[in-house]
């Protein structure tokens, strides 16, 4: 996957208390520089779904800022597309908030600019590209997507059981995607490929085949893609086969040569996410943080599509089985 996307990813690591104040106790007048601070300014801190209004193209985004130590506020920053940013540092001054990152994909020296208001629990604000476009946008908390009790599994579902690619719809005009003899199949770079429904917890094994040098990615509920490259005898990465694209990386590398068949088997519940490649537990249990580039939108909170990438290369995908948990 290699997309221009906006991320921010920051998270907070704090402590309880050992005795509790009753919360009609104010702050002493000689509150410490940290203790104003947090009062004043820690509502920005936690994770963020963005929603950036691109010439009228509602794209994605997503924010997460932490305490660094008393004061520094930090984090990580996602855009509609590549891979999550780190922050080395998030102002905030008289309720305005704003950072600045180097660009990812466009090769240039400028900045992005990010600057935003914080009212009534939303962000409002608008970041300029280092091309030097200005973008509004708006965010809202993500969701925990925790779970109360264990899924319980439903009935299996083909995905491709059909002849051609019913229930299956492209993301542009230009549809290069066909199925020949049960492989869905995109001979050249072109659309992404998304299934008519939406899912919400579930299990999903996939078989999946690339020429040398290819990439393409599974999308979970549209929104988090599990990375599909070339990269056999490469170290593990993010950003590599196997990958929770730029957050989370797999314990080992266990991509095959090109032009041989592989398989994933995926477990996604809330955010917890577990990906089984080749047979091998590369990722176990582990909190995806958000969205990554390339998502179809930010809603996490909402049931979502299986998306094929087909816009980095040639791809084969076959025997694509999901079974959804029960609601």
């Amino acid at each position: 996957m290699k997309k221009f996307s906006f991320l921010v990813a920051l998270s907070f690591f704090g402590s309880a208390t050992a005795i509790a104040l009753p919360a009609t106790v104010a702050k002493p007048a000689n509150a410490s520089a940290a203790e104003k601070f947090a009062a004043a300014d820690n509502d920005i801190i936690g994770r963020w779904d963005l929603t950036v209004n691109m010439d009228g193209r509602m794209a994605p985004s997503w924010l997460e800022v932490k305490l660094s130590g008393v004061k520094t506020l930090v984090g990580y920053f996602v855009a509609d597309g590549g891979s999550a940013r780190p922050i080395s540092h998030v102002q905030v001054k008289d309720g305005k908030i704003h950072f600045s990152i180097p660009s990812q994909w466009d090769r240039l020296d400028k900045y992005m600019d990010f600057d935003a208001v914080l009212e009534n629990g939303k962000l409002t604000g608008t970041i300029t590209q280092s091309y030097g476009k200005v973008h509004s946008f708006t965010g809202e908390r993500a969701p925990s997507l925790k779970r109360d009790k264990a899924p319980v599994w439903g009935t299996p579902i083909n995905l491709l059981s059909g002849k051609g690619i019913e229930g299956w719809h492209a993301d542009r005009n230009n549809n290069q995607w066909v199925n020949i003899n049960g492989v869905l199949t995109s001979p050249k770079s072109g659309a992404n490929i998304i299934t008519d429904q939406s899912f919400e917890d579930f299990k999903l094994h996939i078989e999946f085949r690339y020429p040398a040098g290819s990439n393409s990615g599974v999308y979970l509920r549209g929104r988090y893609e599990v990375q599909v490259e070339d990269n056999m005898g490469k170290e593990p990465s993010s950003t590599l086969f196997g990958g929770i694209y730029g957050f989370l990386t797999p314990n080992e590398m266990v991509a095959k040569a090109p032009g041989e068949w592989q398989t994933y088997d995926i477990t996604l519940i809330g955010r917890r996410v577990t990906v089984v490649a080749n047979g091998k537990a590369i990722i176990v249990d582990q909190i995806i943080p958000g969205i990554t580039g390339g998502a179809l939108n930010s809603k996490e909170g909402e049931p979502g599509p299986i998306m094929l990438q087909g816009d980095h290369g040639p791809v084969e995908y076959r025997n694509i089985i999901i079974t959804p948990a029960k609601n």
